[in-house]
């Protein structure tokens, strides 16, 4: 497989929510790597989407998670690939990054979607949580046996730079550190 083409990409955030995050298992590190791929993906012009799963039950966004003036899809499917015009803001060329909560619900619910709709998808691992880490593991071994490739915040970061003279090298690896 090759790596992450930046300009085919688009991070997909879904669902970092503020009532659901307290009960995510080690929810600060998973909101910590989201952010920083949202920063990165910032720096590097590479869209971005966002979700919200029945904002009036589950709160909105938490405050570290900058939605900004992005796309954000409010849903009640937990795959956010049946709500009407949601597959319309992901390119059919698109290599998806995929991001959020909870990893064994909406999230591999989307991603078998995004499959399933012939989007290449990626999932940060160190990005994505569970409230039990049973069912992250379980939903990433799912995931990919149904072709999502497995990744980290890492790898998204130097794949989409794709050399150390990138002009915003510096600032990406600050991010990281």
């Amino acid at each position: 497989m090759r790596t992450i083409d930046p300009a085919r990409s688009l991070l997909l955030t879904i669902d970092f929510q503020a009532r659901l995050m307290p009960a995510i298992h080690e929810g600060e590190i998973t909101v910590r790597n989201a952010s920083r791929l949202i920063q990165i993906a910032r720096l590097l012009d590479v869209p971005r989407l966002f979700t919200e799963q029945n904002a009036k039950g589950l709160g909105v966004t938490v405050s570290e998670i900058p939605v900004e003036q992005y796309p954000l899809v409010h849903k009640q499917s937990f795959n956010a690939c049946r709500e009407d015009g949601f597959l319309d803001l992901v390119p059919s060329d698109a290599e998806v990054i995929v991001l959020g909560c909870e990893a064994h619900v909406c999230v591999q619910q989307t991603v078998l979607g995004l499959l399933a709709a012939s989007r290449r998808t990626f999932v940060a691992r160190d990005a994505i949580g569970s409230r039990t880490p049973e069912n992250k593991e379980a939903a990433l071994r799912r995931m990919a046996r149904h072709g999502a490739e497995i990744v980290t915040t890492e790898m998204v970061a130097f794949e989409w730079l794709q050399t150390a003279e990138h002009p915003m090298f510096r600032q990406v690896v600050a991010l990281i550190k």
